[in-house]
């Protein structure tokens, strides 16, 4: 099943995004992601179709534009700009508009009217009329429908009136001309509000453009030339000067410095990089010099992966939006029928004159807004994302966002989580063997594991011999085993492991050989900073933590006391874990943080997995949301973000739900003007935007 993904020029407002994604979800398209905001596009072929050619044809056909990662984005044209149409549609309605409030004879007259609103209704026509037409063609009408038909009936009662010299009560042209222009401003107004909320996005992709100082060897001689870095390969040389922004992803070789890393982390304090350490593109060497290999161009970056994920996070939909979307579906149908009934209840029964009847059912016409039913979840959504990446939060899925108001329990992991996993080697003692032979044996063992004990004991004894092993196989959450060529077996792990072999669980790992204690060894672990801060916040905010471990009982309590967690799961395998999180979510909904492979299950089986960058890559893919400066401080910020999301989509569908149903019994009842109706629909997705942007600043822990 093939991911089709794009841009679609050409999307003027969330209706046209709504219309994109019925015509492909009609077509039995699925996943269907679109973002009016970015003009991003993504669907999933579905099974026995290989060819997406026909359906992205049927795209151009509605209208937009469709621009394939491969092809050149056109340029934009400004006389077919929204701003443009604005500024000639309100050069020509001016003088209609004039005209209630000055007696000039000439501004009456109906061909001079007649000649102003033309233009206007032209390029309106143009405009709206062409995607109402290609709407009703695809059977999904929507808002320019409505525009269209209020604007065409005005127009043309006025027309009938001037060509029969009917008089003055069938002049309507400033209703056709005010409707256009206002709906024109409206739409500028929503594309410009819009636009704010994906300013998180938009500063991120800004960082990929960059210059890079390629250096060159010739017989050893370094010559450095600046090049575009999206020209750079994997493998190539690159200096970076303080100041200079770090091109792609690389290693340093050469020199080091301090790096400002707060656009991919949040984290506002430079971190110390040096030789062999990995650098991140599109980050900043505040002070220093480094020479760097490049390890990934493209999208293999690190800050490209987030771009991605966010961008794809945005264009999800949570349940919430399918409500709304559902009744988008049958709104403009209804609207027509309550414009139909308003204009025969008016003219028929109310016995009032088709002019007046007329004004009223269009009001109806014009005063409807689906749109805001459909920007309502998107415009939140992405500024709770946006802001979250700008903290070095990554949230994979709008579902993960509305997932967090209903967290009740935090579950933890100790090392590498509540620990920083930086372990320093203790005190460690062997029996019936040298101590070169005992490092030997440790480091042959764990240089197979990723476990943050496993790569603390691989740094430190490397280089003291290795022994040729085989059938090495790791057993989560308890340890490593494997057979040297002697047929000794040899198993190292922790006290789960050993257990049998002795009654002494106050070390961090053992050494078996044959099933009998043949060492241990003692690491001291830190605890990560700020995560007796985080823990206190969850408290605060009525959600209990809870650590559950793989470690020692007396190692996971005293760590919980320090910290502030009193329920405690300790010597856990990956598999009493599941059942853990099992058991917790039978009450209420469940976040794990976790790092390690032993911790990936439990991630995927949590309502929310959390992980921290630098934890397994098992384990990051396996978590909803990633903690990208592995800080748990920013986990409250995280499920602050998740709750004012929401409310936040709440707040914006009650708004777009109860400005319709206020605004259309109104209109019908002849208390608002078509003109006046235009104005207020033209602001009301503004409205949302704004509240939508407020998520950017407000206070949300």
């Amino acid at each position: 099943m093939e991911t089709i993904s794009c841009k679609v020029k050409g999307m003027n407002c969330t209706s046209c995004a709504l219309t994109v994604s019925r015509y492909l979800e009609n077509k039995g398209m699925q996943d269907v992601q679109v973002s009016f905001a970015t003009e991003e596009l993504s669907f999933t072929l579905p099974a026995g179709v290989s060819n997406s050619q026909d359906v992205l044809k049927g795209i151009n056909e509605l209208g937009y534009q469709v621009v394939l990662p491969n092809q050149e984005a056109p340029r934009g044209v400004f006389f077919k700009s929204l701003y443009f149409k604005f500024l000639v549609c309100a050069v020509f309605t001016a003088p209609l508009l004039l005209h209630m409030w000055v007696k000039w004879p000439w501004l009456h007259n109906p061909n001079v009217q007649l000649a102003l609103a033309t233009p206007v209704y032209i390029i309106g026509l143009w405009h709206f009329g062409r995607s109402a037409w290609r709407s009703l063609a695809n059977r999904m009408a929507n808002m320019d429908v409505l525009i269209t038909l209020g604007a065409s009936a005005a127009y043309v009662y006025s027309l009938i009136g001037t060509l029969q010299h009917l008089g003055p009560d069938y002049m309507f042209y400033e209703t056709t001309a005010a409707i256009i222009t206002l709906v024109f401003l409206g739409n500028l107004l929503e594309e410009r509000s819009v636009k704010q909320t994906t300013t998180a996005i938009t500063a991120l992709a800004k960082m990929q453009v960059t210059t890079a100082r390629l250096i060159n060897d010739d017989h050893g001689h370094e010559h450095i030339h600046e090049v575009d870095n999206q020209t750079l390969r994997t493998g190539d040389k690159v200096l970076v000067n303080t100041g200079d922004k770090i091109p792609m992803d690389g290693t340093i070789y050469w020199g080091g410095g301090t790096v400002n890393e707060s656009m991919i982390t949040g984290e506002s304090t430079p971190v110390e990089r040096k030789e062999k350490d990995k650098v991140i593109g599109g980050t900043i060497l505040e002070e220093g010099t480094l020479k760097m290999f490049v390890t990934a161009t493209g999208k293999d970056t690190v800050l490209s992966y987030i771009i991605e994920l966010v961008k794809q996070a945005q264009g999800s939909k949570p349940p919430m939006q399918k409500l709304a979307d559902r009744i988008s579906a049958i709104f403009v149908p209804a609207v027509l029928g309550i414009a139909l009934l308003t204009f025969l209840g008016w003219w028929l029964i109310a016995r009032d004159t088709a002019g007046n009847a007329m004004m009223r059912s269009i009001a109806v016409l014009v005063i409807a807004c689906p749109c805001a039913m459909g920007l309502a979840t998107p415009a939140a959504v992405m500024v709770g994302l946006g802001r979250a990446a700008r903290n070095g939060i990554l949230i994979k899925g709008a579902q993960t966002l509305e997932a967090f108001r209903n967290i009740r329990y935090v579950v933890f992991d100790k090392t590498g989580t509540l620990t920083t996993g930086k372990l320093q080697m203790g005190n460690f003692r062997c029996f019936d063997m040298q101590e070169a032979e005992f490092k030997a044996i440790v480091y042959s063992l764990e240089k197979y594991s990723s476990h943050p004990i496993a790569r603390s004991v691989s740094a430190q004894w490397k280089g003291n011999g290795e022994v040729m092993l085989q059938q090495v196989r790791e057993y989560k959450g308890r340890g490593m085993q494997a057979q040297d060529k002697d047929g000794n077996q040899w198993q190292l792990g922790s006290y789960i492991m050993a257990r049998e072999a002795t009654t002494d669980d106050s070390h961090n790992i053992y050494l078996l050989r044959n099933g009998k204690l043949a060492g241990w060894i003692d690491f001291t672990d830190e605890l990560r900073p700020g995560a007796a801060k985080a823990i206190a916040a969850l408290k605060q905010a009525g959600i209990k933590p809870v650590l559950l471990s793989g470690d020692t009982a007396r190692k996971c309590k005293d760590l919980a006391q320090e910290v502030g967690i009193t329920e405690v799961y300790a010597e856990q395998t990956p598999e009493q874990k599941l059942q853990r999180i099992d058991a917790l979510m039978q009450q209420a909904p469940v976040a794990m943080v976790g790092d390690g492979i032993n911790d990936a299950p439990a991630l995927a089986k949590a309502t929310i997995g959390v992980s921290l960058s630098d934890a397994t890559h098992v384990a990051m893919q396996s978590a909803n949301v990633v903690l990208l400066n592995n800080s748990l401080a920013t986990l409250p910020l995280a499920m602050g973000l998740g709750k004012h999301t929401y409310l936040t989509i709440k707040q914006n569908l009650f708004w777009a739900f109860i400005y319709n149903v206020v605004a259309l019994p109104v209109a019908a009842v002849g208390l608002l003007n078509p003109i006046a109706g235009a104005g207020i629909m033209a602001v009301s997705d503004v409205v949302l935007a704004i509240n939508s942007v407020r998520l950017r600043y407000k206070r949300v822990i």
